[in-house]
């Protein structure tokens, strides 16, 4: 009889393992984002992993809804994992909130979910880290939530980034003029929303469209920039009356300007990230280098309706596999503190003990009891620690490059070298 082989174990497909420096550094920057978000009034929030398949089939956009990965329970329900958050949100404050005074300003920071069945190497987990505006509409709301999003990047370190302004009301209005039939209205919104400016232009050669309607689809798609991107859709004016529904997003424009973040935003009307969904400002944000969005989120003011609790609201997720990549592709990626020090010694109880103290005074301490000397030195090195400290009865010791003692630390113990010479550049040992 064959020896059973041992079971090889493997990450499924699109889903990976993330271990220790990188892991601390996708840490820190949602830490950072999420200072940013409660530094602003917006209250953590967390919803199940799953919800039920209808909850989804109600609220989110069509390709992501199929792209939930679905299961039924032992009581015979279908249900979904989140392949975003905004929907659970929505969920929640109309079953939960419903008798809460708003606006409710809420964030979150947590996994999606998303089924790829052919494309090997595409991501089928990834993280989510947002806030949602709910119960509040305008010109104010919606530019609160685009400086959120600015203070977000810089607090992640992002040095050079845009942010992409758009609507979904100027092709809306549009499509409204332009009537016709429900198929070609589909395939107008599918050309938009995946910027095919060919495929535009074909549809737009409808033999039964006024020709100012078939100029401002072509032209639409096309105008971007700053306070001339608004001029621009003006022009449109007589075809699709775009410029009153531009109208609130050319005020919060406005107050950026004004503000003096002009120079990171473009006004772009070719933004189109889903017509059904989203009822006025689309929101993205691009790093030089990456070739789609690290953020995206707009005004779904029709959402909550769909649950019974009609409200406006307006958000944003930043995609935290993506803001890695680009901090990494601009030598931004988060400096990590190090470890201060390794502690040895021979008798456990003396080694606790002294980690207990270290810890208090608030040093970062791994241990390694039983170890002294040069071995001590060499996990030291192995775990970046600033220095290598034995225990030796009562007194905590630093070693020396040989293994040796050198000196106590003292009592009271002095502050982690992170926090004073090592901070100012100092040689670690």
């Amino acid at each position: 009889m064959q020896p059973l082989q041992p079971l090889v174990p493997v990450t499924p497909r699109g889903f990976r393992d993330v271990l220790f420096e990188e892991a601390r550094e996708r840490e820190t920057v949602v830490g950072a984002l999420s200072a940013v978000f409660s530094a602003w009034g917006y209250d953590p929030v967390e919803t199940p992993v799953v919800e039920e398949s209808s909850t989804l089939q109600t609220g989110i956009p069509g390709e992501i809804e199929r792209s939930a990965f679905r299961l039924f329970d032992l009581d015979g329900s279908l249900l979904a994992l989140r392949p975003e958050l905004t929907v659970p949100i929505a969920r929640l404050t109309a079953s939960r909130l419903a008798g809460t005074p708003g606006p409710h300003r809420v964030r979150y920071a947590t996994e999606v979910f998303r089924e790829h069945a052919s494309l090997r190497g595409q991501a089928r987990q990834f993280t989510q880290v947002g806030v949602e505006f709910i119960g509040a509409r305008g010109p104010a709301a919606d530019t609160e939530v685009v400086l959120l999003l600015i203070a977000a990047l810089e607090a992640a370190g992002l040095r050079s980034y845009v942010i992409g302004l758009g609507t979904a009301e100027v092709l809306r209005a549009l499509l409204e003029k332009a009537g016709g039939p429900e198929e070609w209205r589909e395939a107008m919104i599918a050309a938009a929303q995946s910027r095919n400016l060919v495929e535009i232009e074909r549809l737009a050669a409808r033999e039964d469209l006024d020709p100012e309607l078939t100029r401002a689809f072509i032209e639409l798609p096309r105008i971007k920039g700053g306070r001339e991107a608004f001029e621009g859709c003006q022009a449109l004016a007589t075809a699709c009356a775009c410029d009153e529904v531009a109208c609130s997003l050319r005020e919060t424009w406005r107050v950026l300007d004004e503000l003096g973040y002009g120079d990171r935003i473009q006004v772009d009307f070719g933004i189109m990230r889903s017509l059904d969904y989203y009822t006025g400002l689309q929101v993205e944000a691009y790093a030089p280098g990456l070739g789609l969005p690290l953020a995206g989120g707009g005004r779904y003011d029709r959402l909550l309706s769909a649950f019974g609790h009609p409200a406006p609201a307006a958000g944003f997720a930043i995609g935290l596999e993506r803001l890695m990549i680009a901090l990494a592709e601009q030598s931004a990626s988060p400096r990590l503190e190090p470890l201060d020090a390794v502690l040895g010694g021979r008798t456990p109880a003396e080694v606790f003990r002294a980690a207990i103290a270290l810890r208090d005074a608030g040093w970062r301490v791994r241990l390694a009891t039983g170890r002294v000397g040069t071995a001590l030195v060499r996990e030291a090195d192995d775990f970046g620690a600033l220095e290598a400290l034995v225990v030796e009865g009562e007194a905590i010791v630093r070693v020396d490059r040989t293994g040796e003692p050198a000196r106590s630390l003292g009592d009271p113990l002095p502050e982690p070298p992170r926090r004073t010479w090592a901070a100012k550049g100092g040689d670690v040992r």
